[in-house]
């Protein structure tokens, strides 16, 4: 995970929390801090081929990808100088913008560390005490991967799937999101797919569930487990 995310993923999830209930609070100088930055891959756009190509791998970081993370910065710049001349009704208008670019800058970040070439460390299944979690809350690996792909074609519009751990309880569970609203709360998000149709159409058209099978082709559980003992 780059350094750049790591000193922006606590407060940016701290601002989103309070996105809706505390929205004048926003600007707090803990999270003003630097900028967000474009993260880079550990493999080239090429490399997820023939499951997802290059040509949807560069737009989708270097141009949509670019876009939440600009937009993420202007919207902290805004709410910085609203906060510093009291004018807390400008930053409360612009917390829609927040979540929106801020979530899509976490929710992209993890979306490229759950990725990794078929022929390295993507595809297959997880492993150890990951998969005994998800034999347990899913009944099987199987089991969990038809739930998943089912969730990602229920979506209406735009959103994610995400495989989610629950703080207290350790239990997983499989939560869907609208736009680019984050995994936040109570839950950590492990596992997430994008069904945006920028991620897919491209290559699949209109074939989205082709694209919700081809994926798991490439999805690294070395990652998702990382997460799930941190």
């Amino acid at each position: 995970m780059s350094s750049t995310l790591m000193r922006t993923t606590p407060a940016l999830r701290g601002a989103l929390r309070s996105a809706a209930a505390r929205p004048a609070t926003m600007a707090s100088t803990q999270f003003v801090r630097g900028k967000a930055t474009l993260p880079d891959l550990s493999y080239d756009y090429g490399a997820l081929e023939p499951h997802i190509s290059g040509q949807i791998m560069e737009l989708h970081h270097s141009k949509h990808h670019q876009t939440y993370v600009n937009g993420l910065n202007s919207a902290l710049e805004t709410i910085g100088d609203a906060e510093a001349k009291g004018d807390f009704t400008k930053a409360a208008t612009v917390a829609p913008l927040l979540n929106f670019h801020g979530g899509g800058h976490l929710n992209h970040t993890l979306f490229w560390e759950n990725l990794a070439p078929a022929n390295k460390d993507g595809g297959g299944e997880p492993e150890g005490e990951l998969k005994k979690s998800i034999d347990r809350d899913f009944g099987s690996f199987s089991t969990f991967q038809k739930q998943t792909n089912a969730a990602l074609a229920g979506i209406q519009g735009s959103g994610w799937a995400w495989l989610a751990k629950d703080k207290d309880s350790g239990a997983l569970s499989l939560v869907t999101r609208a736009n680019q609203d984050p995994v936040a709360g109570n839950l950590i998000p492990l596992l997430g797919i994008d069904a945006w149709e920028h991620a897919y159409y491209l290559q699949y058209q209109n074939r989205k569930a082709e694209y919700f099978s081809a994926i798991w082709n490439v999805i690294n559980w070395k990652t998702v487990a990382k997460r799930f003992q941190a």
